[in-house]
């Protein structure tokens, strides 16, 4: 299992908690299990943080019996090369973003909905309520599995090499890179961009030759992917919080004795809710940080964006396609969108 380096503000906030609190597991599994988890992430990130927290709580409460190997940063593959890999049962955990498994599971994305969610206080009211009840049971369908915490990925923001956006007609004509999703496509489109889907282990690379001019991540993303190194501005935009599903594959999952069933999504769920803290506390200082790499900042009004989106008819088109009742639910927490 790699070894990860904990530093700065990481490093505090990934203080293990001590194994004497968990009880110990006693499975009848004849053999040791070996699960693999892999993900898009450097392993400084806090998802890889906790997630090896986890882990290692798993091994330990269940005397052996079930260990998580990590493989991040990539090395088994772009995200749909391990979406392919946990549906088929090669991989048996991964945390997609929920716009990369947007043409799998149609209703997944909806948390994505472009200027939806204006805080975090709705964020975790509807993925932890009714609205990510509603994601798991279509995810379930599929022959997968998702645990009941969303891991934070952040709200997305803007970043560009030549200019920065301040109107929704900054957007015009601009190469953007987003992820392999019809939404984030859709969402682009109707701002007027020039938005190109790359998987993004190819991100860096393209925005240092110029294929793309821009792309939207989180912070904690363009700090530890190291974007700053090819972009040069950062604009605040908010446009989509994005999250990362915890997916376990079906054919693997359900193979598991039911007692580590439970220990692995106590510990997973838990290092979730964790991993969000982390994700608070990160966001705080990553800004400081990219502005002493360089980068500069502005924050736009999203009422602009938002009311674009509902004259280009984004809106409606994906309330049709999500369907009355998912939209509903998304609804019920962020107020009417259109």
């Amino acid at each position: 299992m790699p070894t990860i380096r904990r530093r700065g503000l990481i490093t505090a906030a990934a203080a293990a908690v001590p194994l004497l609190a968990i009880p110990a597991v006693h499975t009848r599994a004849a053999r040791r299990l070996v699960y693999k988890y892999g993900n898009n992430l450097p392993l400084s990130h806090p998802l890889n943080v906790r997630a090896l927290e986890a882990a290692e709580r798993i091994k330990a409460a269940s005397d052996g019996a079930l260990e998580i190997r990590i493989f991040p940063n990539n090395q088994l593959g772009g995200d749909t090369d391990m979406l392919s890999q946990v549906r088929s049962g090669a991989l048996d955990f991964f945390t997609p973003s929920a716009l990369v498994i947007a043409t799998l599971v149609p209703a997944a994305p909806i948390n994505a909905v472009g200027f939806a969610f204006p805080s975090y206080k709705e964020v975790w009211a509807a993925m932890d309520g009714e609205l990510g009840a509603f994601i798991r049971a279509s995810i379930e369908k599929v022959g997968l599995h998702m645990l009941e915490k969303v891991w934070d990925n952040g709200f997305r923001q803007i970043t560009t090499a030549n200019r920065p956006i301040h109107v929704p007609q900054d957007l015009s004509g601009l190469k953007i890179r987003v992820p392999v999703s019809p939404l984030g496509i859709s969402l682009f489109q109707a701002l007027s961009a020039s938005p190109t889907s790359l998987q993004f282990s190819e991100v860096y690379t393209a925005l240092q030759t110029h294929v793309v001019d821009a792309q939207e991540n989180p912070l904690p993303i363009v700090q530890t992917a190291k974007l700053y190194e090819v972009q040069n501005h950062v604009s605040l935009t908010n446009h989509i919080w994005d999250g990362f599903l915890f997916i376990a594959s079906g054919k693997t999952w359900y193979r598991l004795p039911e007692d580590l069933r439970t220990l692995a999504a106590r510990e997973l769920n838990a290092a979730g809710e964790r991993q969000r803290e982390d994700i608070a506390r990160l966001n705080e200082s990553v800004q400081v940080d990219l502005q002493a790499r360089g980068m500069v900042f502005n924050k736009p009004d999203p009422a602009p964006f938002r009311e674009m989106l509902r004259k280009t008819g984004f809106y409606a088109q994906w309330k049709e396609k999500f369907g009355a009742d998912a939209w509903r639910l998304l609804e019920k927490y962020v107020g009417q969108l259109g």
